[in-house]
């Protein structure tokens, strides 16, 4: 019973994170419901700070070595899962489970699927390179317009396509990235930022060639062997195909010479150009074909909807995109597979709480920053 009476007095600013979570909640949920969650981050901070007592962390400690064999069941089950036995089941599962779905989760799955895989490209850059990119989204959006003005101009079929999005958002990555890759930190970021913002102007103001706020329409479905691919199971199938592409892809670059060079110069860039690493040439790969992969999947989305235009290459997706990223943990592949289903499927699941998106996203992003940096499955680094 002396634990409240300790904690009140020695942390007399205790009030403060519940006070300031109450009035955030105000605007969005009433007063009522306000203070419920300012009852309920109370509740929540007594108990961490009793946490931090003497007592409850001798007990944690305990723990810790009674549950160690857990730990290591845990650290087999994670190498083990990496077995091709394990991951054959697993994509003979991801075959198998839609057909016993309906249209609209598997629509869910098609494009949480296709998040994945610009969340994919995107930790090229971000989690392996170290660069953050803010406007990843340009290239999405300039993949998709590629292949939806050959696709209605010249009638450019789906496969080549691919191709055309991927080179056309590569070659804007390298026109881009040769004067700006050197600037480091926030300078390139804004530079990206700025890139995000221009392409979405510029697509919504030049009519004649795409189509401005309209869109453009009629754009050309997948083929294969002469059969149109055009339910939503048909592109479920072709999104995971992509998808497994991408994570062997993704598995051999990361674990690469090339990858560990990133690696190194995310952790310390003028160390790496120490060691004779060229810092800038990787750099620039690492963007282009973070960007390249955006491209890929602005063509499946385009060849998807059938239809498309600026409203669909916002900056909110670019935010998007980049919380997958850090929620996961970046560069960690499973990490990141995990970020785009919490981000993607979970608020189409609670559809009824869609209005409190971006105020779970915010909560969410500060208290990953505090207790767990590295993301949900990143590497932890163990103390000597």
């Amino acid at each position: 019973m002396g634990f409240l009476p300790a904690v009140f007095s020695k942390h007399s600013n205790i009030l403060l994170v519940p006070l300031w979570a109450g009035f955030l909640a105000w605007p969005f949920m009433g007063p009522i419901n306000a203070l419920w969650v300012f009852l309920g981050a109370c509740a929540a901070v007594i108990i961490w700070r009793l946490l931090g007592t003497d007592a409850v962390v001798s007990f944690v400690r305990a723990g810790k070595e009674k549950f160690g064999p857990l730990r290591t069941f845990f650290s087999r089950f994670t190498y083990y899962g990496s077995s091709p036995v394990v991951l054959a089941s697993l994509i003979i599962v991801l075959f198998a489970f839609p057909l016993f779905l309906n249209d609209y989760y598997r629509d869910i799955m098609t494009l949480t699927g296709m998040y994945i895989v610009l969340a994919l490209g995107l930790n090229i850059v971000v989690g392996q390179a170290g660069l953050l990119n803010l406007g990843y989204v340009a290239f999405y959006a300039i993949g998709a317009y590629t292949y939806a003005i050959l696709s209605t101009t010249l009638g450019l079929s789906f496969w080549p396509g691919l191709i055309a999005g991927a080179a056309s958002a590569a070659a804007f990555a390298v026109l881009l990235g040769m004067p700006t890759l050197r600037l480091r930190g926030d300078y390139f970021a804004i530079v990206t930022l700025g890139l995000g913002e221009i392409t979405r102007i510029i697509l919504n103001n030049w009519d004649s060639v795409t189509g401005g706020p309209n869109g453009i329409s009629r754009i050309g479905r997948p083929e294969i062997a002469g059969h149109v691919l055009h339910t939503t199971l048909d592109f479920y199938y072709l999104i995971l195909l992509i998808l497994i592409l991408t994570v062997f892809a993704m598995k051999r670059l990361m674990t690469s010479r090339i990858g560990r060079a990133w690696i190194a110069i995310r952790e310390d860039e003028i160390a790496a150009e120490t060691m004779g690493i060229n810092t800038f040439r990787l750099k620039l790969l690492a963007f282009v074909l973070g960007s390249a992969w955006a491209g890929l999947t602005g063509v499946f989305f385009a060849a998807k909807m059938a239809f498309i235009s600026p409203e669909s290459f916002t900056f909110f997706e670019s935010v998007m995109i980049l919380c997958m990223v850090v929620l996961g943990g970046m560069g960690s592949i499973p990490g990141i597979i995990l970020g785009a289903l919490l981000l993607i499927t979970l608020p189409e699941i609670f559809r009824d709480f869609q209005d409190y998106r971006m105020l779970a996203f915010g909560v969410a992003l500060v208290l990953m920053m505090v207790f767990r940096p590295q993301g949900l499955l990143g590497a932890v680094k163990e103390a000597d």
